[in-house]
């Protein structure tokens, strides 16, 4: 199961955009690939989510943004260069509203994240520094390659297999110990893991 950065489950819940430009462009891509069923709200939009909507990506209704937009969705993301419409979305969202570069406005921020399969790690800076949270993504990036996610994948049954016969609880916590430990983590790295 695919989880969005601030560790919501949104897997067939319903999120509304509202903006089509090229930040609401990001959100979108983001809320996709977490599974959410995804509704944008724009007089425009970007070439990519033109294409996006054209292939029936995301439902998309071609218009200024309504009050009742907000009705159903579990998280509302208002990414529009308008602070006042942005203010007037996070007043009527349900539930979980983000507004675009105000943690004020919002009930709860997007970290920057770096994924690598099941592994997510996200940074936060509590909405104080984007630019510092996403140079520490970077350099997690480089940190934690793609070979942490085929290694996750490679330990995913093993790992339950390897639980149900163990011997006993002491035995387990050694396993699930050994799992993550630096000489793992190290082994990983050098493409070395078992």
């Amino acid at each position: 199961m695919r989880t969005y950065p601030v560790f919501l489950n949104l897997h067939g819940r319903k999120a509304l955009v509202v903006g089509g430009g090229r930040v609401a462009e990001r959100k979108v891509g983001t809320l996709v690939r977490a599974g959410a069923s995804v509704t944008v709200v724009s007089p425009t939009l970007t070439p990519r989510l033109q294409a996006g909507a054209a292939r029936g990506v995301f439902r998309y209704l071609p218009r200024p943004y309504r009050k009742r937009d907000v009705h159903g969705a579990f998280v509302v993301v208002a990414a529009t260069d308008s602070p006042n419409l942005n203010a007037r979305v996070a007043s009527h969202a349900p539930m979980l509203c983000n507004v675009v570069d105000s943690a004020v406005l919002s009930n709860f921020i997007v970290p920057s994240s770096v994924r690598r399969g099941d592994l997510c790690i996200a940074v936060s800076t509590g909405g104080v520094s984007p630019a510092l949270a996403r140079a520490i993504r970077l350099e997690l990036q480089g940190l934690y390659g793609p070979a942490f996610g085929r290694y996750l994948e490679q330990i995913k049954s093993e790992r339950v297999k390897h639980l149900q016969q163990a011997e006993s609880p002491a035995a387990r916590r050694k396993y699930l110990k050994r799992l993550g430990s630096r000489r793992i983590l190290e082994a990983v790295r050098r493409g070395s893991a078992r």
